[in-house]
């Protein structure tokens, strides 16, 4: 009989994993509330479930009898991942972690009691008077970052440069969050960037540290990464001050996205999820070291011991940028006009002809995606763009 792994959505991060599951032999159930998901064709079993509601997750999970639950890409999924794990004694995140990982304040309140480097912030009430949020704002100095506490995304996350913001800031909030308050944060000037990790009996096992390429809406909005991210002399500290993190927040036996940024040549972590990465990420692991880094993520959520060492003594590096539309519409032409080539990994689109999408305003307004790699990273940013310029989509 075949093992049973659960894995939570359907949406385009989470195809990988299905496709993964079942080329490894397991048995892929995929929950999910019901929807036009690219992930349903590809499951062998389906249960239209809110992968939100840890409960019933946990009553699918006890009923199928899985071997492991895991999901990649969002946050939606990952309370609900870590209430399974301690109840059927799975291996992953556990409940009290999960919760730490998807709510911003309790996050940065272990940060500060832990001495990790991080950005100032204030917990503020949805209830709280106007004037109240304009002071510790000043308290803060401009500019601040308003932050919904679970959101993913970049649902919920405004930079606000002074008090002419503030109104529009909560209102963006209030439409995206389920709880009562929400934090503000000092903006720290410097160079943004990420880092992909997993963590395997309380240790950080694998660290990629990648650029960012980003739209500047509300608020920066990765559409693009990069490996490698070149400060080889910043490695040792980065992944010193990613392990306190993530022992600060008791993260275990898991897939790690983290956010860093670069302050006077000092690394501050913004924030860490519990999971792998969006935007072809997880593709970039696996071209970088040279494993399948879906299947990794899988063998530990099985409850595998898993080697994270690369496969290949030089790294690969590697690009992946999203496809997109400046204006809302129904796409009338998506072409590839790129010539075969070794460089090129994937082209992929989300979408069929005719269907209705959004202009780009937050991650999931993505309507595609590239990945290439090349020799060096100069070759990499610059074949990305030879790479995007050559597809062609057509929304009206």
């Amino acid at each position: 009989m075949k093992k049973k792994v659960l894995i939570l959505g359907a949406g385009i991060y989470q195809v990988p994993l299905i496709l993964k599951a079942k080329e490894l032999g397991y048995e892929a159930i995929v929950a999910s509330i019901p929807g036009n998901y690219p992930g349903f064709k590809f499951a062998d079993k389906i249960v239209y479930e809110n992968i939100a509601e840890p409960e019933k997750i946990l009553e699918v999970a006890r009923t199928e009898g899985v071997a492991g639950v895991c999901t990649a890409g969002s946050d939606i999924s990952v309370i609900s991942i870590g209430r399974v794990c301690d109840a059927l004694g799975l291996r992953g995140v556990s409940l009290e972690a999960a919760k730490i990982a998807c709510d911003k304040m309790l996050m940065k309140k272990c940060y500060m009691e832990h001495g990790v480097r991080t950005a100032e912030f204030k917990y503020i009430d949805l209830s709280e008077d106007l004037e109240e949020v304009k002071k510790k704002c000043l308290e803060l100095t401009y500019p601040v970052i308003f932050k919904a506490i679970d959101s993913s995304g970049s649902r919920g996350i405004t930079r606000v440069d002074g008090p002419d913001g503030i109104e529009h800031a909560i209102d963006s909030i209030r439409k995206v969050t389920k709880h009562s308050y929400y934090i503000v944060e000092k903006f720290l000037i410097g160079e943004e960037f990420g880092a992909q990790a997993f963590v395997q009996d309380g240790k950080v096992e694998m660290m990629m540290t990648h650029g960012d390429y980003v739209f500047k809406g509300d608020t920066g909005v990765p559409i693009g990464h990069f490996v490698p991210y070149d400060v080889p002399e910043l490695e040792e500290e980065i992944q010193e001050e990613l392990q306190k993190a993530i022992t600060a927040m008791g993260v275990d036996n898991c897939a790690i996205n983290a956010d860093f940024i670069l302050v006077d040549r000092k690394p501050y972590v913004l924030e860490i999820g519990a999971r792998a990465g969006a935007t072809c990420l997880a593709e970039l692991v696996t071209l970088y070291f040279g494993y399948d880094y879906y299947e990794k993520i899988l063998r530990v959520a099985m409850g595998e011991k898993v080697d994270f060492s690369p496969a290949n003594e030089k790294r690969q590096p590697a690009g992946c940028y999203l496809l997109m539309s400046d204006k809302s519409g129904a796409i009338k032409a998506e072409i590839d006009h790129n010539l075969p080539s070794e460089d090129i990994y994937q082209i992929h689109f989300d979408y069929p002809v005719g269907e209705k999408v959004s202009a780009f305003h937050i991650g999931p307004d993505r309507i595609g995606d590239v990945v290439i790699k090349a020799p060096d990273l100069e070759a990499v940013k610059n074949r990305l763009h030879e790479v995007l310029a050559n597809v062609e989509i057509v929304v009206e």
